[in-house]
């Protein structure tokens, strides 16, 4: 479910306090209140794709989604627009907004993205890691099995944010200001792709939820970089190969 969005405005920084020109004129300054609304709404919709909260195909209508954040139509169509220019969601010729429907290009387009990029920052990550590093990964991998033994296997908010810990905690070890942005990007493009994947998991054919995670864990704590790396290309693909063996049943019917 989406959270509500507040609307009020927030207090000026001292560094950002009107300063005057040479001249005496003010300088430009944009509407703090509505661009602070506008970032707001924009972060929850991208937070709840991520998350993998919309089905692919799923039609967002501006209005509904507005009401649902309680706030106006125009922060909304901005970060509707926003979004669209992302590749996370499509226009419609009807001028409706929908979650892009999966399609065998797609899928095998972000299933190698991710694996390419996500391992190379892994790579980089691993000369940085620490023991605390290697705790809170573990700690994050046990709190998710905890939440997906209470909950199961239904993609949930919580088990959606203990996942993206995992992987960014790992991430952010890499220090790199460029490829993280576009590792975030790949991860809103294919939240709904796991929320169809979560749905068709079956842990007695695809095993534990977490099981890559433990390999991960256990080959970071060795500084271990290729195991790292097979260990996250497999935890990557896993959620894809589930959909291709969808489509190809689907295919086959």
């Amino acid at each position: 479910m989406i959270a509500r969005v507040a609307t009020g405005t927030r207090r000026m920084q001292p560094s950002e306090q009107v300063s005057a020109s040479a001249d005496g004129v003010l300088a430009p300054l944009n509407p703090v209140g509505r661009q602070t609304v506008q970032d707001s709404v924009y972060g929850e919709l991208r937070r709840s794709l991520i998350q993998g909260l919309f089905d692919p195909g799923e039609v967002l209508r501006i209005v509904d989604v507005s009401n649902r954040l309680g706030t106006s139509t125009m922060p909304v169509r901005e970060a509707l627009a926003r979004l669209i220019s992302e590749q996370a969601l499509e226009a419609m010729p009807n001028r409706s907004i929908r979650v892009p429907l999966i399609s065998r290009d797609r899928l095998e387009d972000l299933a190698r993205a991710r694996a390419i990029i996500e391992s190379e920052v892994i790579g980089l990550a691993i000369p940085n890691v620490d023991d605390a590093l290697v705790g809170e990964l573990a700690r994050l991998t046990d709190a998710c099995d905890a939440v997906l033994a209470r909950k199961g296997r239904e993609m949930s908010g919580e088990a959606a944010d203990l996942n993206h810990a995992f992987h960014f905690t790992l991430y952010r070890a890499a220090g790199s200001q460029v490829l993280i942005p576009i590792i975030e990007s790949l991860w809103l493009q294919s939240g709904p792709y796991l929320r169809a994947s979560a749905r068709l998991f079956d842990e007695a054919a695809d095993g534990s939820a977490t099981h890559f995670h433990r390999e991960i864990v256990e080959a970071v704590a060795r500084r271990d970089t290729v195991a790292a790396q097979s260990a996250l290309k497999a935890d990557i693909g896993r959620a894809f190969d589930i959909l291709r063996r969808h489509l190809g049943d689907e295919a086959g019917q």
